[in-house]
């Protein structure tokens, strides 16, 4: 049974980023429970007594305690569902949890995603949650409502924002320790739009709190002059010491004059009944505030928790003997001010999206610059493109350090440069060493022929002199010798042609390959060349070259034919050398026409290559031939097939055979 890491409780991700996020929005709520009674003005003995039961059906505390633990459990719920692959992963052995690929890749993506999950979950989840508990109070009006989910959906972003910034590391650890080379990064979301996930929110929360700061400033000064001027109408019409009839106090309150028609006079008797003089329906609220609450805050009313919706009342005597209270109700807001108030918020909320907008924009544009100056060091391009300095900051330091490394990178490329080519001299002289003891072998031959031809003349003119004056030598005899003299002068002149070819050939392959001569040359040319140059390796080996050309022999190519033979001679030689001296192989030489590329195609029946070396072949110097391998002919041929023909070379490999596949553009030709 495989033993499994040992796992401390804040070991797994979820219960560090749960705990992270539950202590950030207990903080959060701790922080809103004790300042909205305060901004939004809650009146004196609304909250955490007997009355506040009594409206609400729990305790202004408790509402909270509700609110706040329904979204602490609601985040951490939320929080270990989603990360239980991720947990099930950290859990697993060590030696293991690398190994599975796609379960690696499904793990990036999740640690990219989640952060913006939870971000919008902690934002919303705090307001719905308010929303269902207060809706079932009912104890709050509306505009009350709004305010109050104005003000924690504020809180609630700071909620999002905090948290992302504190679980990022540990999103981001889990990322470092799962990168593999190459591997994709999957989510992606601009630096620009990072901002206005992070900045914005802020922005909007300082301009909702300042907004609803200076409303209730207004509010609180507006309601001690309405307090103000309806008490003293109350104390001039009413004497709370003298003793009236009901109808009287009616008469009485129906003729007082109110500033606004849309503000309420009533009259709540001992029973709990009340009497609209004037207005609209009074509420339970303001009925029980005055009952227990008002005398103790000098008559003052409210509507509801908030100030929004205020009154003053009187308790007067009558001559039932019984106590009624006279109330005027009014409302404090203002529809002009609330309209004032959204369109500055909603104008600010625009005016902050642009500033962060062209804010972003110019930092990523100055960071696109530098990206891509590093994607040409990357390329290996020589352009020098310093970059200006134009700003004196972090970035203005960055600029400075590429334009270092810019400078830095050109004069490396210029010594690699130079080193590269003489390596690739090396290499190539090396190569020619070894065709060169092949070259000796194929010239043995001519040349004992030309010696054999030599002599058979000598003979021959030795028996044309001797023959001449010679009374029993006829003419036909004459005509012979000349016969045999022809085809002996024959025969060297075509060992002295083949002997030509390959000098010419050996010359071509001894002139550095570094210059960029352009010739034409055919397709039969090249592999002429080609076949000369291999044909003592390829005999040495018991390997067959079998030439193809599905292209008219006179096809004409250009360029510098040296280098182009030099290439296929290092993939003929890696072909051969595939066979490990197995003997009676062949190799297959094609030539054909594709789309508007010629096509010249290496193919060999061996192994096949490695996936390990493949993906760095054309990359690197990379050899399968131990210390006896440099690593550079197929480098090397890639990187001459690419910038002297503009051409490319591909690979296909399997465990039946390599292919190699040259593609010339026709357009360059």
């Amino acid at each position: 049974m495989e033993k499994k890491n040992k796992i401390n409780w804040n070991d797994t991700p979820s219960n560090i980023i749960s705990f992270r996020y539950a202590s950030i929005a207990f903080v959060i709520v701790l922080i809103l429970m004790i300042i909205i009674p305060k901004i939004l003005n809650y009146g004196p003995g609304t909250i955490n007594t007997e009355f506040d039961i009594q409206m609400s059906n729990i305790s202004y505390n408790t509402q909270f305690f509700i609110i706040g633990t329904a979204v602490i459990v609601g985040i951490v719920l939320f929080t270990k569902f989603l990360l239980r692959d991720i947990d099930k992963w950290y859990k697993s052995p060590v030696d293991k949890r690398y190994k599975d690929k796609e379960k690696i890749k499904m793990i990036r993506k999740k640690c990219l995603t989640l952060p913006y999950i939870f971000y919008m979950f902690e934002i919303l989840t705090p307001s719905v949650i308010t929303i269902i508990v207060l809706s079932l109070t009912g104890s709050h009006f509306n505009i009350m409502i709004a305010k109050i989910i104005m003000l924690l959906a504020s809180f609630s972003v700071l909620l999002g924002v905090a948290s992302f910034i504190f679980s990022k590391n540990l999103y981001d650890e889990i990322l470092t320790k799962t990168y593999i080379e190459g591997s994709e990064i999957g989510f992606r979301v601009s630096l620009r739009k990072r901002m206005f996930i992070l900045v914005f929110p802020i922005c909007l929360v300082s301009i909702i709190l300042t907004a609803l700061v200076g409303y209730s400033g207004s509010v609180i000064e507006k309601e001690e002059v309405l307090y103000t001027a309806y008490n003293q109408i109350i104390e001039e019409n009413f004497d709370k010491d003298k003793i009236y009839t009901k109808e009287e106090i009616i008469s009485i309150a129906k003729n007082i004059e109110l500033y606004n028609k849309e503000d309420t006079i009533f009259l709540v008797l001992s029973d709990k009944t009340v009497d609209i003089i004037n207005g609209k329906k009074v509420s339970d609220f303001v009925v029980e505030y005055i009952f227990q609450i008002s005398e103790q805050n000098e008559g003052r009313l409210y509507d509801s928790y908030g100030v929004d919706n205020q009154g003053v009342s009187m308790k007067l005597k009558t001559q039932e003997g019984e106590d009624v209270y006279l109330g005027i109700l009014y409302n404090i807001y203002s529809r002009t001010t609330l309209v004032y108030l959204v369109v500055t918020v909603l104008v600010l909320a625009v005016v902050s999206c642009m500033i962060i907008g062209i804010f972003g924009s110019s930092i990523t544009n100055s960071l696109r610059q530098i990206y891509q100056g590093f994607k040409n060091i990357s390329n290996n391009s020589k352009k020098e493109t310093l970059l200006p300095v134009v700003s004196n900051d972090e970035i203005g330091d960055l600029v400075i350090a590429f334009n270092d490394i810019q400078k830095l990178n050109n004069e490396q490329l210029e010594e690699i440069h130079n080193k590269q080519n003489m390596l690739i001299e090396r290499e190539r002289l090396a190569s020619l060493g070894q065709m060169v003891g092949g070259i000796a072998h194929s010239l043995k031959t001519p040349i004992f022929s030309i010696s054999g031809g030599v002599t058979e003349l000598t003979d021959l003119v030795n028996e044309f002199d001797a023959s001449i004056g010679n009374p029993t030598v006829n003419d036909e005899d004459m005509h012979d010798i000349a016969k045999d003299m022809n085809t002996w002068l024959q025969k060297i002149k075509n060992q002295v042609s083949y002997m030509s070819e390959v000098i010419t050939t050996v010359k071509g392959q001894a002139v550095s390959l570094s210059g960029d001569d352009t010739v034409e040359f055919t397709i039969k040319e090249l592999f002429n060349h080609t076949n000369i140059l291999m044909k003592h390796e390829l005999q040495s080996a018991l390997v067959t070259l079998n030439i193809i050309n599905k292209v008219d022999d006179n096809t004409i190519l250009k360029g510098n034919i040296n280098s182009l033979v030099q290439v296929l001679n290092n993939l003929i030689s890696n072909a051969i050398q595939a066979y490990k001296k197995e003997p009676n192989k062949s190799i297959d030489l094609i030539a054909k026409e594709n789309d508007n590329n010629i096509l010249i195609i290496v193919k060999d029946y061996g192994p096949g290559i490695p996936d390990n070396i493949k993906e760095k072949l054309f990359k690197e110097m990379i050899t399968t031939k131990g210390k006896e391998g440099t690593g550079l002919g197929v480098f090397m041929s890639y990187s001459m097939i690419r910038a002297k023909f503009n051409g490319d070379i591909k690979l296909k490999t399997s465990s039946e055979g390599t292919e190699f596949t040259i593609y010339l553009p026709i357009r360059n030709m």
